[in-house]
């Protein structure tokens, strides 16, 4: 049996996660690669091992999983430092710990890609400002949504599709990047949605004051029927 794949199914570990601004690492960010600690990387040597270092990320209380490259191992022990987006995509917590287990990842050769607004679709030549960021990451995970930043400005991606399997390695290979529409366009649709939202809550408070009004004037006139006088004034007799 290879060795990368004894090595794959044998290790495995758990650690605390944070975001790497607690380490002053904002470069990371731009990414998908961790800091992860020394023994991490003893444990490595120890072990032949072919192409990236590429680890899963599960978290076990929400079933969410992702993958990532290791830019260095300089992380205290018993810590992990991710991305801000990466701990998003996992639904976790600082301090929380996750489970991670070494893998290896067939290479690319297709993503789907859907920007979160349409917004990103208006700055000049969006693919190959795509294709360059993507070169700060090592693999990527169905269902993720990366961030991208461009012009000091952070752009949300979704990947809605890869292929081979369900996450891929995007290094030293030439993938075909596909785009699916934005999720929402981000000035007339959201303000066309809150307007839509809002006539219809009017609506709805509309409908509902008109429903009292009618059971209250029902009340009222079958109280009329039952009672001897009704209204303000003294009785007459």
């Amino acid at each position: 049996m290879d060795a990368a794949l004894d090595f794959q199914i044998a290790f495995e570990f758990n650690v605390k996660v944070y975001p790497v601004t607690f380490v002053n690492r904002l470069d990371l960010e731009k990414g998908d690669k961790i800091l992860l600690p020394p023994s991490i990387l003893q444990k490595l040597s120890e072990s032949e091992i072919k192409g990236p270092i590429i680890f899963e990320i599960k978290n076990t209380n929400s079933t969410r999983k992702t993958h990532c490259g290791v830019m260095d191992f300089t992380a205290d022990e018993g810590c992990a430092y991710l991305p801000r987006w990466m701990m998003q995509n996992l639904d976790t917590k600082e301090g929380e710990k996750l489970y991670f287990s070494y893998t290896s990842l067939e290479k690319g050769n297709y993503v789907k890609l859907q920007p979160q607004t349409d917004d990103f679709l208006n700055i000049s030549n969006p693919k190959a400002v795509l294709e360059a960021k993507l070169r700060y990451f090592t693999c990527l995970t169905r269902s993720d949504t990366i961030a991208i930043e461009y012009n000091e400005k952070i752009y949300w991606i979704n990947v809605v599709e890869v292929k081979p399997g369900v996450a891929i390695l995007i290094v030293d290979t030439d993938i075909d990047v596909d785009f699916a529409s934005p999720v929402l366009k981000k000035r007339h649709e959201e303000h066309s949605n809150t307007l839509k939202d809002n006539i219809s809550e009017n609506q709805k408070k509309k409908d509902e004051t008109e429903s009292k009004s009618e059971e209250s004037s029902t009340d009222d006139e079958n109280g009329k029927k039952n009672q001897i006088f009704y209204g303000k004034g003294q009785i007459v007799k």
